[in-house]
């Protein structure tokens, strides 16, 4: 049985992709330091998996801490998630993203080197494409970036990249995707950031529980159907499965890819703002402010390689992900309460 470490295997899209691959049959081990979650998600994966999870406190920038997860347990392979991915905030203090999405990568990559575990899928994402005129955007798009985040998302692909030319033993999966929504369909795991949320549905999700008066809507003067702008959301349960399904690429093919990881299609902010609503049954207020800096009109996905590479395709829609999302957080609401 192939051993998977899963750094920040605690988090949002980590946690959803650890019960994707226990259900595939990987033996994981999760590796998170808990700055952006919360100890109580191992217990509930183990409810969802019906199982004990196995996972160690650790801080990928201590190079040290992570030697020693990579002695005790030694993995054949990673899937790696441990990055901080808000673009604001990224913008407002750039050195914190350098030396967590970076400095910690490297030492994750040097730890790998050192026990010879050389497959790993890379959590990258559609911010490296900047602001293309050409929608969707395809793997072959120039890439860029907009904001420090996503300096730091290239900057890890340029990084393998590099590493695979000088060494063809390693095999690396470039998983670049757009917009991770919605929750498990148990209500036990789901998007739960601390302050205010960086991305648009857990935002919604605190105005439909009353825990904010309104969204902000950060610019209605894009040249879009209704002046919002455009992302390709995609469910989390899709993209865990998009993440099982590279690492069995990875191991099976001893190959590597770099593919889009989205619905190919995109919804604007009132899109989504209108659909949470139908979900929870009520018309849900907003107002507009500035835009935000760093964002850009429209981010969709040329989706049809990651079919071709991977046999993945995106089976759930943006109703579904507004449901499951507005499930996970009542159930989070009363277990906060209790």
């Amino acid at each position: 049985m192939t051993k998977v470490l899963l750094t920040g295997g605690a988090g949002f899209i980590g946690s959803h992709t650890y019960v994707a691959l226990i259900a595939a049959g990987f033996d994981v081990v999760i590796v998170d330091n808990f700055t952006n979650a919360d100890t109580s998600v191992i217990d509930r994966l183990g409810m969802i998996t019906k199982g004990e999870v196995v996972f160690e406190t650790a801080d990928l920038r201590e190079m040290s801490q992570i030697e020693a997860v990579f002695d005790k347990h030694k993995p054949d392979a990673v899937v790696h998630f441990a990055a901080f991915k808000a673009v604001g905030e990224s913008v407002e203090n750039p050195l914190m993203y350098f030396e967590n999405n970076i400095k910690g990568f490297l030492n994750l990559l040097r730890a790998m080197e050192n026990h010879n575990a050389r497959h790993l899928v890379f959590s990258s994402s559609a911010t490296i494409y900047g602001d293309q005129a050409v929608q969707p955007i395809p793997e072959t798009a120039t890439r860029g970036y907009t904001s420090p985040y996503a300096f730091t998302k290239l900057i890890g692909e340029q990084i393998l990249e590099q590493m695979a030319v000088a060494d063809p033993n390693w095999n690396f999966g470039i998983l670049r995707y757009f917009n991770p929504a919605g929750a498990h369909d148990s209500g036990l795991i789901g998007e739960d950031p601390a302050g205010i949320p960086d991305n648009l549905m857990p935002y919604i999700a605190k105005v439909a529980l009353g825990e904010m008066e309104h969204l902000n809507v950060f610019g209605d003067d894009y040249e879009t159907k209704d002046g919002t702008g455009i992302r390709d959301y995609i469910h989390v349960c899709d993209l865990a499965l998009a993440h099982v399904k590279s690492l069995q690429k990875l191991i099976n093919d001893q190959v590597g890819h770099t593919v889009n990881i989205g619905t190919g299609a995109g919804q604007t902010v009132m899109d989504m703002l209108a659909a949470y609503g139908n979900a929870v049954g009520r018309e849900l207020p907003h107002k507009v402010t500035d835009r935000r800096a760093g964002d850009v009109r429209e981010l969709t996905a040329r989706a049809d390689l990651a079919k071709q590479v991977l046999g993945f395709r995106a089976e759930r829609d943006l109703a579904n992900m507004c449901e499951t999302s507005w499930r996970w957080v009542q159930n989070a609401q009363r277990m906060n309460s209790k």
